[in-house]
């Protein structure tokens, strides 16, 4: 019994490397740039910033759910619909590598409104880095030119992150900090989704 349980690590350790070398492909690229018009959107939409932190970090936590549901659409729709045993053991490894990073921004963003809620200008430069943290961590599975986008989101984190400690605990936030840095980190992802995968297989069945 022991030699079956043996035999099933090694073949599910193989999976895993077989894994690692491919390209996953069920992001595509129009729910992306969706996902990142929802945070622009909603920027627009909020206008001003709120005077009670819990109710900014509400909104954006809400919108952040909505845009995440979009960006994975078409995931969840082939993981339901048509998804073999192989492409959802793959679709759960490249989403558990990137949830571990935003489960953490999450829990980092209670536990700081709980200490110093006037301390929120700090939030959107957390959020940016912790998604480009998720990014790094699920890039085995993806094309390679996607580190432009998690080196994009740790950018504009750090950027958003002195600035909000630098302007002062009591200091307002601009919802286009947040908007703009998600918005344009995802039309750049999607970008490159389109140019390193679905163009060329665009052309691969055109030539077919």
């Amino acid at each position: 019994m022991s030699d079956v349980f043996r035999a099933l690590e090694q073949i599910e350790a193989i999976h895993d490397q077989l894994a690692k070398g491919e390209v996953y492909r069920g992001w595509r690229s129009l729910p992306v740039a969706a996902s990142g018009v929802v945070g622009i959107a909603a920027a627009a939409w909020q206008g001003g910033a709120p005077s009670q932190p819990w109710l900014f970090v509400g909104y954006w936590l809400a919108v952040a759910v909505v845009a995440f549901a979009v960006g994975c659409s078409e995931i969840a729709w082939h993981y339901v619909r048509h998804a073999d045993d192989t492409e959802r053991r793959r679709t759960r490894l490249v989403i558990g590598q990137l949830l571990p990073a935003l489960v953490a921004g999450a829990i980092a963003t209670v536990a700081l409104m709980q200490l110093d809620p006037p301390a929120v200008a700090i939030l959107p430069g957390l959020w940016a880095m912790m998604l480009g943290v998720g990014i790094f961590a699920a890039r085995p599975y993806l094309p390679p030119a996607c580190i432009w986008t998690a080196l994009f989101y740790w950018s504009v984190g750090l950027l958003l992150l002195w600035g909000g400690a630098t302007a002062g605990r009591n200091a307002g936030i601009a919802p286009w900090g947040i908007g703009l840095t998600f918005g344009v980190g995802q039309l750049l992802a999607a970008f490159t989704l389109y140019w390193t995968l679905e163009r060329r297989q665009a052309r691969g069945d055109s030539q077919a």
